[in-house]
């Protein structure tokens, strides 16, 4: 992918491109804190800072006014314009917006959530910024992304197809013989307008210690949305180059600009060795209410899963091709007879019309006796614990 930097006021370097060449703009301006921002490296050898000060709002309004009647003019009819900022401007921004692209353009006020843990205002602590979203025409690119399903969502309801009954009502829908009729694996949740992506952690291989620097994240899902591969992305205010990295790592193209040598020097080096760091809090989640037995799904580790919250007799269901019947899983629990372990997911199947159910053993010292055999629609498949100790003991090696 072609990636440039470029030393200069943007307003200039902008006005050099052709008309309708860009795909993407996203704007991360100064936000009109009337402070002056500066960080030091961690290893205390650079010092990053840069103005954000001025005379007037009006004079603020101004600046940015002539900037983006320049990057209105060098989006394309499809391309759309992203406007971070938070609450020092944001109404007098938006504003801004409507008169340059029309507010018929705009598109979204996405709200950009992180976590903070110290405040000392006499005010709720700002946990948030502003970006807004404005599409040149009505004929943009959008791809939509989704999100997982909420751990208080039933999955395996919303794998069943819904219709409307003759009274207009929302009714899981049935076939001739009166069974559930299944939609398949689901995407899951088109994303919303508020995106909870963490800041960077301060120790963060990915953090380079420039000030308002944003995860790379961020700028991933912003590209995603309204780019595609070998598009243009320009950030005019390029500070710590992150929006050129994500380009770079999602096959975009990308031109960065900045009035600070120190930023563009450091966007150059970033790009020589792009690096994200991965977030071990997106990856867990937030949600504490979680009802899914994270001890029973370890044993279910590198198989294609969707977790079941909020159902005693059921895990887990498998991912499989749309139209297809679901394959049901739980895991038996520690001092729990497969007996019975199989009787929960054999009541808790009975109304799904599954493909298969399957019972994982991890207890092979606790069978189900001859007289009490678990239904005959739950499949039985050892774990590999338990696998590993039925076949020691055949080897005549006691418990481990």
């Amino acid at each position: 992918m072609a990636s440039e930097v470029r030393h200069g006021d943007c307003l200039e370097m902008v006005r050099g491109l052709p008309t309708e060449s860009v795909d993407l703009i996203y704007v991360d301006p100064p936000f009109f804190t009337q402070k002056i921002h500066s960080l030091v490296t961690r290893d205390r050898t650079t010092k990053f800072e840069f103005s954000d000060e001025w005379k007037s709002r009006v004079e603020y309004i101004e600046f940015l006014r002539a900037r983006l009647k320049e990057f209105r003019r060098v989006l394309k009819a499809t391309g759309s314009l992203f406007f971070q900022c938070d609450t020092s401007a944001s109404h007098h921004i938006r504003c801004l917006l409507d008169e340059v692209f029309g507010d018929a353009m705009f598109r979204s006020e996405i709200i950009w959530h992180y976590r903070r843990w110290s405040n000392s205002q006499r005010n709720p602590m700002p946990s948030h910024q502003n970006i807004f979203f404005y599409s040149k025409t009505d004929d943009y690119q959008y791809h939509q992304l989704f999100d997982d399903y909420s751990p208080s969502t039933n999955v395996d309801q919303i794998l069943q197809r819904r219709q409307r009954d003759e009274h207009g009502k929302a009714v899981y829908a049935r076939d001739e013989n009166g069974k559930v009729v299944h939609d398949g694996h689901k995407k899951g949740v088109p994303i919303a307008d508020v995106w909870d992506i963490p800041l960077l952690n301060p120790k963060a291989k990915e953090r380079v210690g420039y000030p308002t620097q944003k995860p790379i994240l961020l700028l991933e899902r912003i590209i995603g949305l309204v780019t595609s591969l070998g598009d243009l992305v320009l950030d005019p205010f390029t500070g710590s180059g992150t929006t050129l990295v994500a380009a770079e790592l999602l096959g975009r193209n990308s031109l960065g600009i900045d009035i600070a040598t120190e930023a563009v020097q450091l966007a150059t080096q970033r790009l020589e060795q792009p690096f994200k760091t991965s977030s071990e809090l997106l990856r867990k989640g937030r949600e504490t209410y979680v009802q899914s037995d994270e001890d029973a799904l370890t044993y279910l580790h590198g198989l294609p899963i969707v977790p079941v919250q909020r159902n005693r007799g059921i895990d887990a269901i498998l991912k499989i091709a749309p139209g297809e019947n679901p394959v049901l899983i739980r895991v038996q629990r520690r001092g729990e007879s497969l007996a019975d372990a199989a009787e929960l997911l054999h009541n808790a199947g009975r109304s799904k019309q599954p493909a298969t159910l399957v019972l994982v053993v991890t207890d092979p010292q606790q069978p189900a006796s001859l007289f009490n055999m678990p239904p005959t629609d739950v499949v039985l498949v050892n774990s590999t614990s338990s696998e590993l100790v039925e076949r020691l003991a055949d080897r005549g090696i006691g418990k481990l």
